[in-house]
């Protein structure tokens, strides 16, 4: 009996930590708030799914299971390199080579006694609405912009007004050397992922004439590979920059490259970082705003706080510095808005230049565009015999092809959606 009741009290000194977050009094609590079992029970059956499992979903997912979720699911298609295992904590040198969820999933439950974390090794084009439906919320931590348009114009495309649980809250963060954000998206009823698209503006192109010719830098070589050998080789193929496949078909271009001109310093992670736009990882920023991410998914759980409304700016360049701000839901957003979004162009660009704009504008991004009007079809990628019937107007200038303030329709393999878009003549 003794030994009964030392462990009883040994559980809940164990626990006294989390009965303290959910009774402690602020400024910005709900005094009429009463924590207790119910609240305990709903953050224990909060289904989450976490998608990503590199430098940011490590600190997610341990983060998740100490705070007392116990139902959580990580998506993940990548595979555990050695580069990883300076700031994946999650991974050990035996693991490389092997599945990124499946490691992290074993490794935090073998941890955490209680918890149950699904993995599910693939991409996340990969499950379908009724898979996204069944979680209380999704948290992305993710390397890819593409990524996140799709996931978020996904969740956005699955509210249905007559049915209050198919509103998935998206939290969503990101990491960039020093600097990292958090948000918390409502979808349709604040600003999402698409609407916030100019903050992260495109990289800077390389000259063609350089990836082409006189190649001077290890990534030069892999953009070559990237942007000339893929076109010539593999046109027909869309590139997924999360499939290993495609990318080491672009590491192997791009090493021969490079060792054609003497290059050292082309590598299969390299190659994933330029073709990702991935920007090396600091442990200290990824622990800061996984640390952001989990807080959010804990309020949400157990509405012990109100959420982040809705966007957390950190810099730790020269200091420790956050910020919050409060994001505006456009109108004119492509995914979540009513209105097409206008586009400046000028009508004596042709179609080919204005396709071309579009992987580098920054409200736009998209790479692979297949467009028409409401009329008629100005330009498909896919199937090649619709591509050959369209190509000729590539050469046509845009006054000839629509109207100044005709709607477009603009949709890219990448996205399950088709973007509006009103062209306006510049004068």
């Amino acid at each position: 009996m003794e030994t009964m009741v030392n462990g009883i009290e040994h559980s809940r000194e164990r626990w006294r930590y989390l009965d303290y977050f959910l009774n402690k009094p602020g400024p910005t609590s709900d005094p009429e708030w009463l924590p207790g079992e119910q609240t305990i029970n709903s953050l224990e059956t909060s289904k989450v799914l976490v998608i990503g499992a590199g430098g940011l979903g490590c600190e997610i997912l341990k983060n998740l299971a100490l705070s007392g979720f116990k139902d959580i699911h990580v998506i993940d298609m990548d595979t555990i390199d050695v580069s990883n295992l300076n700031r994946q904590f999650l991974f050990r040198e035996a693991d490389v080579g092997k599945s990124k969820a499946e490691c992290a999933a074993a490794f935090v439950e073998k941890r955490v006694k209680g918890v149950k974390i699904t993995p599910f090794n693939g991409k996340i084009q990969d499950k379908d609405e009724d898979y996204y439906m069944q979680f209380k919320m999704i948290i992305c931590g993710l390397d890819s912009i593409e990524a996140r348009r799709w996931i978020n114009a996904t969740l956005v495309g699955m509210v249905d007004t007559e049915n209050p649980e198919s509103l998935k809250p998206l939290i969503d963060g990101g990491t960039e050397g020093f600097k990292g954000q958090s948000r918390v998206i409502l979808p349709t009823m604040n600003s999402c992922i698409e609407c916030q698209l100019d903050m992260h503006t495109p990289r800077a192109a390389v000259p063609l004439c350089t990836l082409a010719t006189i190649p001077r830098q290890p990534a030069h070589c892999i953009e070559w590979a990237h942007i000339i050998a893929w076109e010539e080789h593999r046109k027909d193929d869309i590139l997924d920059t999360d499939d290993p496949e495609h990318i080491t078909w672009l590491y192997q271009k791009a090493l021969a490259r490079a060792q054609e001109f003497n290059i050292p310093g082309v590598t299969y992670s390299m190659t994933q970082g330029v073709v990702k736009n991935i920007i090396p990882a600091i442990a200290s920023t990824n622990a800061i705003i996984a640390a952001s991410c989990c807080n959010e998914a804990f309020k949400i759980a157990t509405s012990c706080n109100p959420w982040l409304q809705n966007y957390m700016m950190y810099s730790g360049d020269d200091g420790v510095y956050t910020y919050t701000f409060e994001t505006e839901q456009k109108e004119d957003c492509p995914v979540c808005g009513n209105l097409a979004k206008s586009l400046t162009v000028n009508p004596n660009m042709t179609l080919q230049e204005f396709i071309d704009s579009l992987g580098e504008r920054a409200e736009a991004q998209l790479m692979k565009p297949t467009l028409r009007t409401e009329e008629k079809s100005l330009y498909s990628q896919f199937p090649a015999s619709l591509r050959e019937q369209t190509a000729p107007n590539l050469e046509k200038r845009l006054s000839e092809l629509v109207e100044n303030g005709e709607e477009i329709g603009i949709s890219d393999p990448a996205f399950a959606i088709a973007f509006k878009y009103k062209l306006i003549f510049s004068s």
